[in-house]
C-alpha cells in the first residue's frame, strides 16, 4: 500500500494494535482494488487471541502493525472498541470476507491460492471452489510439512507459489507462524494480497463447519468452534484469563476516564512546530488536542517526515489530550519509520497523556520518555 493511502486510513489503536474502522463491503473493495492494480496489501484479522498474544510477543505485534489493513475479527474486539469510543460497530471476520468474495456475481473471479492447512485440505477446498466458480477461482494449493518458518520459506516453496497467477494468497499455519511467514516472504511473493486466514481452508474443505447463523448473531461462535475442535478450549481459556487482566488494568480505567473525567473542548485544534533539527532526527513539537477531530494536518506532516529518512521525536509537552485515532496514526508512522531503520519517540507527556499511553499499551512500543 502506498504512503498516501496508508496515512489516510481511518485507523485506531486498541491495546497496542491498529484497527481499521471499515465494513465488510469496504474491506472487499480494498482487496479487489489491490488485486486489480497489483498493489501490495497485507491483510491482518486480529481477534482476541491476536490481542492477547501481542501483549507478550513483540514480533507478532509488529506483524499486525506492519499490515496494510487490520480488521476486527471478533466480538470482544467490537465490545472493547465500543467501550473506548472507537467507531468499530461490527466484526469483519476473515471467513465472512472470503464468503462474501466467493458469492459475488462477476465474470472476473479473484484468483486465490491456499498455502498450509491440514494435509489434503487445500486440494479439497480448491476442488469445491472450482466446481462452481463464482467470485473466486482457486489456481493452486501447497501444504508444507510441519517445520519452522525458515523451513517453509525455501526458494523451492516460494517458486511453487509464484509460478501460479495468484491475486490473493490465503495462508493457514497458525496465527503466530502464519503472520511470521508472511512477514518473512511477502516481498518475494508475486501475489498482491496476502492474509493469514486460519480456518478458511478447513471451512471450504468441509473438515470444519461454520457456526449456525444464530450462534454467529449471538456472538457464540467460539462455543461452536470448541465443539468442532475440542483442543481449542485451552486457547480460549488462556485468552479469557488474559482478557480479564486487560479489562481490569487497562480497558475499564480508560473507559471510566472517557465517560466520567475527560472534558470536551469545543475549540479543539493542534499545532505543529518543527524545533531544532539535527542531521538524523526530526523534532516535532505538538500543541493542543491530538484527537480524531484535529489530526488531519498530522496526516500530511507524518507523510513528509517518512520520506526524509530520519528518526522522529514527537514532543507532547504542550499536548492537552490524545485519543485512539492519534495513536493509530502514530502506529502507521512507527510502521514506516521502522521499515526504513528509523525510530519514533514520544517525549514529555503530561499525566493524562501518560495514562492513556499506558492504558493503550503503547508506552514501551513508542519509546516514551
Amino acid at each position: 500500500m502506498n504512503i498516501d493511502k496508508d496515512f489516510s486510513r481511518n485507523i485506531w489503536c486498541l491495546l497496542g494494535l491498529p484497527f481499521d474502522a471499515i465494513t465488510l463491503e469496504q474491506t472487499a473493495f480494498e482487496i479487489l482494488s489491490a488485486a486489480n492494480k497489483h498493489q501490495s496489501c497485507f491483510l491482518s484479522t486480529p481477534n482476541l487471541n491476536f490481542l492477547c498474544a501481542s501483549q507478550t510477543d513483540n514480533s507478532f505485534r509488529a506483524s499486525v502493525i506492519n499490515s496494510d489493513l487490520s480488521i476486527a475479527d471478533g466480538f470482544p474486539i467490537v465490545l472493547i472498541a465500543k467501550l473506548l469510543s472507537i467507531p468499530i460497530s461490527k466484526r469483519v471476520a476473515g471467513s465472512d470476507l472470503i464468503e462474501h468474495l466467493y458469492k459475488r456475481v462477476t465474470t472476473v473471479p479473484l484468483k486465490i491460492f491456499f498455502f498450509g492447512g491440514e494435509m489434503g485440505a487445500g486440494e479439497l477446498a480448491s476442488q469445491k471452489i472450482n466446481r462452481k466458480p463464482a467470485g473466486l477461482l482457486a489456481v493452486g494449493h501447497y501444504t508444507p510439512s510441519f517445520g519452522s518458518v525458515n523451513e517453509m520459506s525455501t526458494p523451492e516453496i516460494i517458486n511453487a507459489i509464484n509460478q501460479h497467477d495468484v491475486e490473493f494468497l490465503i495462508v493457514s499455519l497458525g496465527a503466530k507462524k502464519g503472520q511470521a511467514w508472511i512477514e518473512k516472504n511477502r516481498h518475494q511473493l508475486n501475489a498482491p494480497v496476502i492474509s493469514h486466514l486460519g480456518a478458511v481452508i478447513n471451512f471450504f474443505a468441509g473438515s470444519v463447519k461454520r457456526a449456525p447463523v444464530l450462534a454467529q448473531r449471538l456472538s457464540m461462535e467460539w462455543l461452536w468452534r470448541i465443539y468442532q475442535e475440542p483442543a481449542l478450549w485451552r486457547r480460549y481459556y488462556n485468552d479469557g484469563i488474559s482478557f480479564l487482566g486487560m479489562l481490569s488494568c487497562s480497558i475499564l480505567p480508560y473507559w471510566f476516564w472517557l465517560k466520567f473525567i475527560q472534558s470536551e473542548a469545543s475549540d479543539q485544534t493542534v499545532e505543529i512546530n518543527i524545533l531544532n533539527e539535527l542531521k538524523d532526527t526530526k523534532h516535532i513539537l505538538l500543541t493542543g488536542y491530538c484527537t480524531y477531530r484535529t489530526i488531519s494536518p498530522l496526516r500530511e506532516a507524518f507523510k513528509k517526515v517518512v520520506v526524509e529518512n530520519r528518526d522522529v521525536v514527537l514532543d507532547l509537552k504542550n499536548v492537552t489530550v490524545i485519543d485512539s485515532a492519534f495513536l493509530g496514526l502514530c502506529l502507521v508512522l512507527y510502521k514506516h519509520l521502522t521499515a526504513s531503520g528509523n525510530s519514533l519517540k514520544l517525549i514529555n507527556p503530561n499525566k493524562v497523556v501518560r495514562r492513556i499511553l499506558k492504558w493503550q499499551k503503547v508506552n514501551n512500543l513508542l519509546s516514551t520518555n
